[in-house]
């Protein structure tokens, strides 16, 4: 569980607001589907209702993200599945992207001495993945809600 959802059910303005001004990520969800502001509504806590609402500067319909996500997951099965077996990864939420000033990230996946590095380019998701010590590893894809395309290979 991240730290919002964390401090959310405790009522803690100050700690919200401290988490918040490093950065924290107000769209992730728990495991069971909440952002931090659904515990604190839940929870009857108001006053953290507005500092713990998200604050979206790439609007993405929720449907098309959810559909992207799904198709960034398999991307993700196909080139690394027995890594993420192996450690029990959680995969990356994309909604996060939405509310960053700057829509990218890096996946790390142990083993594979590399990972994931995703961005939100609208329609879509574009996603570079590698292994440094497998040269010619790289791959680009581009993912949209038709699915996902190869862009480019063997960088790296």
């Amino acid at each position: 569980m991240s730290a919002l959802p964390t401090a959310a059910p405790e009522g803690a303005p100050e700690v919200v607001e401290r988490l918040v001004a490093f950065g924290a990520w107000r769209t992730l969800r728990t495991a069971s589907g909440e952002r931090a502001v659904d515990v604190a509504r839940r929870k009857g806590h108001r006053h953290l209702v507005e500092p713990l609402t998200p604050a979206i500067l790439h609007p993405v319909p929720e449907g098309t993200l959810a559909t992207i996500q799904r198709h960034f997951h398999g991307l993700i099965r196909q080139r690394a599945e027995d890594l993420v077996t192996l450690h029990r990864l959680r995969l990356p939420e994309l909604e996060p992207l939405t509310e960053q000033a700057d829509p990218s990230c890096w996946f790390p996946v142990p083993g594979m001495y590399g990972g994931f590095g995703y961005r939100l380019e609208p329609p879509g998701l574009v996603v570079e993945s590698w292994c440094r010590v497998v040269g010619g590893s790289g791959q680009r894809h581009a993912i949209d809600e038709g699915g996902v395309r190869l862009l480019d290979e063997g960088f790296v």
